[in-house]
């Protein structure tokens, strides 16, 4: 059966949840990037953005909100309303949801590379060889100085420190790396390099979801 990726975001009204916990840690993550932000426009992209619950609270109420142009890209509709509804009610002129898959470059091409990008909810969900490939890209989507956020689980084999090595070898430098619940990981990386040409027509990653790749890995 195909995951109910709507049905999936119930766990965030849950105060004490894993999955809550992890959205206030991003949260706090979008906070420091969008403080450490240069001053002017500031341009953020959301791959496989769910309801952007992740983002769109932060840039209602952050003093640099209304400097944003963002987008944000998830593929199931019934999430994409819900996020067009919120940022309707939160005045966000500057942020544009898009229905559509996520993975392809040309989602991106005018916005790249940009101060802020959110990765939140992919690796855990994709296999290891793609999430090695949108780490390669995430040194095109990203602007010098700016900041990739992105989430992991952390049960065995734990791949964080993994992933962390890629993005060191993509000119990332940490910023933090965390577990706010158990199982859970959340990685902030600031890139020092130069951004690379974003490449037309590429698929990062396919989404294969965390429940198949649990089954398909089992002896």
């Amino acid at each position: 059966m195909t995951k109910d990726w709507y049905a999936w975001h119930l766990d965030y009204d849950q105060p004490e949840s894993a999955l809550a916990r992890r959205l206030a840690e991003v949260r706090r993550r979008v906070v420091e990037a969008l403080d450490a932000a240069p001053p002017g426009p500031l341009r953020v992209l959301s791959l496989c953005a769910g309801q952007g619950r992740d983002l769109i609270p932060v840039l209602a109420t952050h003093r640099r909100g209304g400097d944003v142009t963002a987008r944000l890209v998830e593929l199931d509709p019934r999430n994409t309303e819900l996020a067009r509804a919120a940022v309707v009610e939160a005045g966000l002129t500057g942020v544009e949801v898009v229905t559509g898959d996520a993975s392809l470059t040309d989602r991106y091409a005018d916005l790249a590379p940009a101060h802020l990008v959110l990765a939140c909810g992919i690796f855990g969900n994709v296999n290891d060889d793609d999430i090695r490939t949108t780490v390669r890209h995430c040194a095109s989507l990203c602007a010098t100085g700016g900041t990739v956020l992105w989430t992991r689980h952390r049960r065995e084999p734990d791949l964080v420190p993994v992933i962390c090595e890629w993005f060191a070898q993509e000119g990332f430098t940490p910023v933090a790396v965390g577990s706010p619940a158990d199982g859970v990981g959340v990685g902030a990386h600031r890139f020092t390099g130069t951004p690379r040409p974003l490449a037309a027509g590429a698929r990062m990653f396919e989404f294969v979801g965390y429940d198949v790749l649990e089954r398909t890995e089992q002896p």
